[in-house]
């Protein structure tokens, strides 16, 4: 399974630069991933794009999920990334990876991983897509399972 996990509410830019997740985002954060932890999402591996709120974002899924798993800051998660470079590396990926990034690319990367580029397709704001393999054998398309909130 793959996991894509838009970070938490952060601060505006205009109260810190390093825009670290509010009180509020903080705590819906870790509802999110209690929950997730609830319905059995233990990934192995947490890619985030290095800003602070998605590596705050990444530690609560951590300590919730797999407390032992790796915990990794990755190239091709950032705001105006392209969706080819992650996508490219997820193909055929068998493991349970949650990645953390950021609008409006988390959005165009579920689009990309669905096969539904320039589709309208929805991601939930600071949520969370469950995906899976296409069963058809394609290992560029994958499915969505569900999402949360």
């Amino acid at each position: 399974m793959i996991y894509l996990v838009h970070h938490g509410e952060a601060v505006p830019p205009s109260v810190d630069a390093q825009r670290p997740l509010t009180e509020a985002g903080r705590a819906a954060v870790e509802r999110l991933a209690q929950e997730a932890a609830g319905r059995g999402v233990a990934p192995v591996e947490i890619r985030h794009s290095g800003k602070l709120r998605a590596r705050q974002t990444g530690e609560a899924f951590r300590l919730a999920c797999n407390p032992l798993a790796a915990f990794t800051m990755v190239r091709g998660l950032q705001p105006a990334d392209p969706s080819d470079i992650l996508a490219d590396r997820l193909a055929g990926e068998t493991r349970d990876l949650l990645l953390i990034g950021h609008m409006p690319h988390i959005a165009r990367l579920l689009r990309r991983l669905l096969g539904r580029v320039g589709e309208d397709v929805e991601f939930p704001p600071h949520g969370m897509v469950a995906l899976e393999p296409d069963p058809g054998g394609d290992p560029t398309r994958w499915l969505k399972v569900w999402s949360l909130p």
